[in-house]
């Protein structure tokens, strides 16, 4: 198991000294062995340290102060952070950015920069706390590229968890959307697809009708489509998995 790093917050007067004695920090605990088995499992090595996004937490969790305290200059730290192009200052940025302050020429950016799942991932945590969170899902989901698409369907499934708030129809609309995305044969795009489908239908007994059917319609209208048996057969397993029902209290 490796060890949680001792990480040191900085005394820089400006965001760009910030930033680059975090890099400096980061840089330091590269990794070979780590970064060989992130390949594995599908992580760019492009720009790649090696750093566990639990450590990467801890750090975020120590500049959380920082970031209540002055929000615009944990943004500026951020915007640097995400330039430097190294793949776990790129999700450190994700995790310390303000939602508040994020721009949507910023997510279009960053998103359109996307190389690696596990950074669209930790993206869409921060994007699902802004307020163009639901326009973005919509727009990236038809977009050809295909960490842009991923972008917009791991976005739907960070929305249907975190905004609790929200009516359920606003999640049931995107239904269509993925009933329309469910045929895309590849790996990291099908895979959202089921994810957001799978999530829609936990949140709540509302949603779980509407989604089971969606799932439904994609197994009947598109059998041809591996991509779309896969999406559909695993959504329509755990959704209708005793679990499930059980908590949403639709068992029996």
């Amino acid at each position: 198991m490796t060890a949680t790093p001792q990480w040191r917050i900085p005394q820089a007067p400006s965001a760009v000294d910030f930033a680059a004695d975090l890099l400096g920090q980061l840089r330091a605990l590269r990794n070979e062995s780590n970064i060989a088995g992130m390949a594995r499992f599908g992580i760019s090595s492009e720009g790649t340290l090696g750093i566990s996004v639990s450590q990467l937490r801890v750090l975020a969790g120590q500049l959380r102060a920082l970031r209540r305290a002055r929000p615009e200059f944990v943004h500026q730290i951020a915007a640097q952070l995400w330039v430097s192009g190294v793949h776990e200052a790129r999700i450190l940025a994700g995790l310390i950015e303000v939602p508040s302050l994020a721009t949507t020429e910023q997510a279009d950016s960053w998103v359109s920069e996307l190389d690696s799942w596990d950074v669209c991932d930790q993206l869409s945590k921060l994007f699902a706390a802004t307020d163009f969170g639901y326009a973005k899902a919509v727009e990236w989901a038809g977009s050809p590229q295909e960490f842009v698409k991923r972008s917009g369907y791991v976005l739907i499934a960070a929305l249907a968890v975190a905004d609790k708030a929200a009516d359920d129809q606003r999640l049931i609309a995107f239904l269509p959307l993925i009933e329309v995305g469910a045929t895309d044969e590849r790996n990291f795009v099908k895979k959202a697809v089921n994810w957001a489908l799978r999530q829609i239908g936990k949140r709540s007994p509302a949603c779980h009708g509407p989604a089971v059917a969606a799932g439904e319609r994609i197994l009947a209208d598109q059998a041809e489509s591996s991509a779309a048996r896969w999406v559909a057969r695993d959504a329509l397993r755990e959704l209708r998995s005793e679990a499930v029902l059980r908590r949403l209290g639709l068992a029996g």
